[in-house]
């Protein structure tokens, strides 16, 4: 069994792991320890802090622990608003025309238009599971289980949820699109930028980026070949996040070229099927289908997956006392719940 749970201060050293695990263009979990400190203190005070009819600049993360070993699985994370404290850059994918008509010349080019559209927009993000466990469903309860949370606590988040996915690099963190750009304009290569925007210093893309629309056909053909492509270990978690409903709308990572995808939060599957059960104790499990299911709380969140009968016509689902106190629930409670796909 394991449970999806905050994080906690008995959790740093876990989280300090899986920052080196997941190595280059993991931008949300850089190997600094302050910095992972920092990221357990603002998720615990998030989870904590009342926030009223607005969101705010909260950081939620989770991780999964296997419940018999006390081993810690994985992590992801939502961003309730990002943008509001530090700026947060993309790159737009739109077209241009030139036409001259006494010369019957007709001409589209793609151009990178420099932007922050997605400031105020909530983020899933910190997605990564041990190579360990990456088996079975565990990785889409991992993420998927932040559907439940969003479904259960709305007014924490944005009405546009977006994801960026790690962009094409090879084992180095060499990254074809930005070796384009350091040649150009950075002299920084990938990690350095990627690490630099990773603990907060972002400045130096304001003082560095070029100022204006960038030409895509003007940049080296590796560089245009992996604008909008993922990294080879992002491609399961995009397509399971398609699944939800979510689309690439034609922003990219300023770094990497990776696509950010996005989706309106009571449109997103998960979050729009799951419904309130009154939990049931029964003594065996039974049922087809794994259920994904959590309780209300927030600091006290607790998610997982067993293959479980829900009663939709009396809104109840069945499960035994193992289950119910992984959950810190008890019968007679209600759960969020959904079929897990």
């Amino acid at each position: 069994m394991f449970v999806v749970r905050p994080i906690q201060q008995k959790d740093y050293a876990d989280l300090l792991a899986i920052a080196v695990e997941s190595g280059h263009g993991f931008t949300s979990l850089p190997v600094n320890e302050e910095l992972i400190a920092n990221k357990i203190n603002n998720a615990e005070k998030s989870f904590k802090e009342d926030v009223g009819d607005a969101p705010c600049d909260h950081g939620y993360l989770f991780v999964m622990e296997d419940t018999e070993t006390g081993k810690i699985m994985g992590t992801s994370g939502i961003e309730s608003s990002v943008g509001l404290n530090d700026a947060f850059y993309h790159y737009h994918i739109s077209k241009v025309v030139h036409n001259s008509r006494e010369l019957n010349v007709y001409n589209t080019a793609e151009i990178l238009t420099l932007c922050n559209d997605y400031t105020g927009a909530s983020e899933l993000c910190t997605l990564f599971l041990r190579e360990p466990y990456r088996q079975g469903i565990n990785g889409r309860v991992l993420s998927k289980c932040r559907f439940l949370f969003l479904a259960q606590n709305k007014s924490r988040f944005s009405d546009t949820v977006i994801a960026e996915m790690r962009g094409v690099s090879n084992d180095n963190g060499d990254s074809p699109f930005w070796k384009w750009l350091e040649d150009n304009f950075f002299s920084l290569d990938f990690p350095t930028a990627d690490y630099l925007t990773g603990i907060g210093q972002k400045v130096f893309i304001a003082e560095l980026m070029p100022k204006y629309p960038v030409y895509v056909n003007l940049l080296s053909q590796a560089a245009q070949d992996v604008i909008g492509k993922v990294h080879e270990n992002t491609a399961p978690a995009l397509n399971l996040l398609k699944s939800e409903g979510f689309s690439w709308k034609g922003y990219v990572d300023i770094f990497d070229a990776g696509p950010t995808v996005e989706a309106d939060l009571s449109q997103i599957r998960s979050v729009q099927n799951s419904e309130l059960y009154t939990v049931e104790i029964v003594d065996q499990l039974t049922g087809e289908d794994y259920i994904m299911l959590s309780n209300l709380e927030v600091e006290l969140f607790r998610a997982t997956a067993v293959i479980a009968q829900l009663d939709e016509t009396l809104q109840t689902i069945k499960i035994t006392q193992e289950i119910a106190e992984i959950l810190k629930v008890s019968a007679g409670k209600q759960v969020r719940a959904v079929k897990l796909i």
